[in-house]
């Protein structure tokens, strides 16, 4: 049989350790720095990616779906395609216009790697932030007669 034991006024609520918070910041310093390794094509989409990602981030939202739908996903990587070939044509160099005929398949394709990274990675956080912020239902003040 089992007595319960007044809780404190603290018991009830998340505990929430300093380490937690401390491993996210790093992780995202990590990243940071890895991604100050891109080339100047992908920092330009990591940007729009981050930019389309911050837009998506609200509860109900498609990305943090168990399964987000994937003409969805793709419409977004066209998006960002767009955007930058806008922000090319706004050069006005032809030689940009050129390379940018030349790589759209593979540009696209780093597009959807890089935003499909993005929202990965929004979503681990979304899910570990959740996790932490549980509320502990039993604790170790139980005891057993």
């Amino acid at each position: 049989m089992y007595v319960e034991k007044n809780l404190p006024f603290y018991g009830v609520y998340p505990q929430f350790t300093l380490m937690e918070f401390e491993d996210e910041r790093m992780q995202e310093q990590d990243r940071r720095v890895m991604q100050s390794f891109y080339s100047q094509t992908a920092a330009r989409i990591q940007r729009l990616a981050e930019e389309a990602c911050d837009r998506m981030e609200y509860d109900g939202s498609m990305m943090f779906d168990e399964y987000p739908d994937k003409l969805m996903m793709e419409h977004l990587c066209r998006r960002i395609e767009s955007e930058i070939q806008k922000e090319d044509a706004m050069t006005d160099s032809e030689e940009a216009l050129m390379a940018a005929a030349r790589r759209d398949h593979g540009m696209r394709d780093l597009i959807g790697v890089i935003l499909f990274n993005e929202m990965f990675c929004r979503r681990c956080r979304k899910k570990n932030r959740g996790h932490s912020q549980g509320i502990r239902i039993f604790s170790a003040d139980y005891k057993k007669i």
